[in-house]
């Protein structure tokens, strides 16, 4: 694979329009959502930001009210140029790899993959993987080589990714009938009232704040986790316990949201209600800066033998010296 982003030019066939009496006094970015339905709306933010679309010869911001008479030009393509994942050299800790699948220990911090509108394709688990091996199934398409399941970007822990379209169409489908078993672990806010228990709450997106999910919300999808205690952490910055949750369901966000909608947010989540920095009476304080979550075990079939696949990573270092800093205190 090259060593960068891969990427068909844009056609540089410039749209002209005249702004008639009707449009004007309207602003730049609306008008050419009017003028150019073939475009999106982000499409059209993207091309003025890049100083493509000129208002009489000159670039001009989106909010600009245009004049009669005015001459509009857009100069990219109304579609984006497709957009393709790139090898990078990313170290990877590779707990397992045959023909047909590998098992990643994904770091926090790493991005499974980029998004179709994204800015910037780095960095991600994609562009390591394309660089550490030869093959990868193209059933997630050129954004997703291999990708069969996701982590969260604050989640640690263990992704298993296909080699081949068949391993993907079979790992894929042990997923969907919800063969694979999964294992995490977490640290979440308070004691809980019970040494084990089930969450059975859909999850949906959360209509107001649409990068939160919500088990409040009507029209959502089913999702069940399971937990168990595995320690009570009684410390100077407040009481914590330690979980081993399984789930049978992959919602986005899921163990994440159902911990926080019992009131018990997984510690560093600020996004479902933890709090930023831990504080005690004193003035101390002790900041994670991610999310204690760990994907921490995974079983599944092999794709092609059909025999049984068990791997697991502890905690990593940074998780377990938090721990640590925090039960000492």
């Amino acid at each position: 694979m090259g060593a960068g982003p891969v990427s068909q030019p844009e056609l540089n066939f410039p749209h002209k329009f005249s702004v008639s009496a009707e449009h004007a006094g309207e602003r730049l970015d609306r008008f050419l959502v009017s003028q150019a339905p073939e475009a999106s709306r982000a499409r059209i933010q993207q091309l003025i930001a890049d100083g493509k679309v000129r208002v009489n010869g000159a670039a001009a911001k989106p909010s600009l009210r245009l004049r009669e008479h005015d001459q509009v030009e857009m100069l990219g393509s109304p579609a984006p140029p497709p957009l393709k994942a790139f090898a990078e050299d990313i170290p990877l800790d590779v707990v397992y790899e045959d023909d047909a699948l590998a098992v990643i220990n994904k770091p926090a911090g790493m991005i499974v993959h980029a998004g179709a509108g994204a800015r910037s394709q780095s960095g991600t688990l994609v562009n390591a993987l394309l660089h550490r091996f030869a093959s990868l199934s193209g059933v997630g398409g050129e954004l997703r080589p291999g990708i069969v399941h996701r982590l969260d970007k604050d989640t640690s822990g263990l992704v298993v990714v296909a080699k081949s379209d068949l391993a993907h169409r079979r790992l894929a489908e042990q997923f969907s009938r919800r063969a694979v078993k999964k294992t995490y672990l977490a640290l979440v806010h308070g004691w809980m009232k019970q040494e084990r228990g089930t969450i059975a709450s859909a999850i949906a997106r959360d209509r107001i704040r649409r990068t939160r999910m919500t088990t409040r919300a009507r029209g959502g999808r089913e999702a069940i986790s399971h937990w168990r205690v595995l320690r009570r952490v009684h410390s100077r910055f407040g009481k914590f316990s330690l979980l081993e949750i399984k789930i049978d369901t992959g919602r986005t966000h899921q163990i994440r949201v159902h911990l926080a909608s019992l009131g018990h947010p997984v510690v560093g989540d600020t996004l479902y209600g933890a709090p930023r920095e831990l504080k005690d009476r004193r003035g101390g304080k002790l900041a994670l800066g991610r999310n204690f979550l760990h994907a921490a075990a995974i079983e599944l079939k092999h794709p092609g033998t059909g025999g049984r696949l068990q791997f697991s990573r502890p905690l990593p270092p940074d998780l377990e010296d938090f721990l640590s800093h925090l039960e000492g205190g």
